[in-house]
């Protein structure tokens, strides 16, 4: 296994649980990502960005189906709140479509990634779709982002609280990915750092966080730390 490559299997496990811990907020909006309000503002900004988008959407999907074989997007199984699976949306970047027990995490210069897909990962343009996610109430804006089933099998099992994680619906951007915690995780160290974050997030979710975390994300995208 070359360095910065991951390949996961699905373990056998019990039953995904939650509730044993539950967060204490750490500020006067308690209990801020489960508010209704919190619903609303996802759905304020996301219903509009996907009609504003809509002809950029259109355009990438037709580079995506004249540059190889495949379909347009790719769907994967995640966990989501309390551990709920959902399928993802993201455009196609791949030449693969990996949604079962083995899954090799990305990697800068993967031979996989197609020639369009190099483009849209290096700017997070295959992560649009996932509005479609946030409209339909499997995703919020800000929160967590969501890992593949079999790596939250995985890293349950390794980082002590990772669940947690899972107790606020998962995002399309989150505390940890303005900070440049994003791409690929080839050590075990490296997740629990993006774990810390994503906890500390549970516990300090606000409107005026998720703000600024909304506000950070574009620049954050245009240094592409970690870009991959």
């Amino acid at each position: 296994m070359t360095a910065g490559e991951r390949t996961v299997r699905l373990l056998p496990s019990g039953p995904w649980t939650f509730g044993k811990a539950r967060f204490v907020a750490a500020n006067s909006n308690e209990g801020w990502a489960h508010k209704p309000s919190k619903r609303l503002l996802d759905l304020a900004i996301a219903v509009p960005a996907v009609v504003f988008l809509a002809p950029l959407l259109a355009v990438v999907a037709l580079l995506i189906r004249l540059d190889t074989p495949g379909p347009v997007l790719f769907r994967q199984k995640r966990l989501g709140y309390c551990g709920h699976p959902f399928k993802i949306f993201k455009f196609r970047t791949m030449v693969v479509q990996e949604d079962g027990e083995t899954i090799t995490q990305a990697r800068p210069d993967d031979r996989r990634t197609t020639r369009v897909g190099r483009w849209l990962r290096a700017f997070s343009v295959d992560e649009l779709p996932q509005l479609i996610n946030v409209v339909i109430g499997d995703m919020s804006l800000v929160g967590p982002r969501p890992h593949a089933t079999a790596h939250d099998l995985f890293y349950a099992r390794l980082i002590p609280g990772y669940q947690l994680r899972q107790e606020i619906k998962p995002g399309m951007t989150g505390w940890a990915q303005i900070h440049g915690l994003r791409g690929a995780t080839p050590t075990v160290d490296l997740m629990a750092r993006r774990v810390d974050f994503d906890v500390w997030y549970a516990n300090h979710a606000s409107l005026r966080l998720d703000a600024q975390i909304l506000l950070r994300t574009p620049l954050e995208v245009l240094r592409r730390r970690n870009a991959c």
